[in-house]
């Protein structure tokens, strides 16, 4: 199952390259970030407008985790959509992250023996399984309608012109589905993921938005032209 936890994987190594990158050479602004972290922790840093740029465009032997890369990148395309929510935000990243792992989208758990392309396969495993196996379908169908549809939404797009396949809204309704079945799901509470799916649920065209600008930014990034 996959928890809302990329900001507790974090560890020093992750906070002393914000701190060099928000310090930009200067050891006064360098005090200043870690009187910040002491006093306000982490957050605070993590929230800084100019991070993600100023991580985007290392290059030097320096490189960022994907949990510090993919928490503050997702962080900053949900609030830019009026979604101030860190622990969405957590979740969403280690959704990244673990979906981008070998065939891991397309199992509902890690040792899960079936493997799931289509939404509509995942639809059929949700009438035929009992709990707690059921919770997990519930929240696969949203985690994966996001995935789909936030990361590769070129490929709806070819799918659809090349064999009449659904729409982005299909996506955005089965991921609203998905997960709203899985936030009023009494294990939901108990894994501490209820108020999660439920604003994924609510806010899921948002979300998908985000995560586009997320694949148009690092994934499938578009080459600018060059200036005249």
């Amino acid at each position: 199952m996959i928890r809302a936890d990329t900001r507790g994987r974090l560890g020093a190594t992750d906070l002393q390259l914000v701190m060099l990158l928000l310090s930009r050479g200067s050891a006064a602004r360098r005090v200043l970030l870690e009187r910040r972290l002491m006093t306000e922790g982490p957050d605070a840093l993590l929230d800084s407008p100019e991070l993600l740029d100023r991580l985007l465009a290392l290059r030097t032997m320096l490189v960022p985790s994907e949990p510090l890369l993919f928490y503050v990148l997702v962080r900053q395309v949900l609030r830019a959509r009026g979604i101030d929510d860190r622990d969405l935000a957590d979740y969403l990243a280690a959704l990244l992250i673990e979906f981008g792992r070998r065939d891991r989208a397309w199992r509902v758990d890690w040792n899960d023996d079936q493997r799931h392309r289509y939404l509509v396969d995942i639809l059929a495993d949700l009438e035929q399984s009992e709990e707690p196996r059921r919770f997990k379908v519930m929240a696969h169908l949203g985690n994966y309608a996001l995935w789909l549809a936030g990361l590769f939404p070129d490929y709806i797009a070819a799918r659809r012109l090349r064999k009449g396949g659904p729409d982005v809204s299909y996506y955005d309704a089965m991921g609203r589905r998905g997960y709203g079945m899985a936030s009023d799901h009494v294990l939901a509470e108990q894994c501490g993921l209820d108020e999660i799916f439920g604003l994924a649920a609510d806010r899921f065209s948002d979300v998908r938005d985000a995560l586009n600008e997320v694949s148009a930014r690092v994934l499938f990034p578009t080459p600018r032209p060059p200036a005249n």
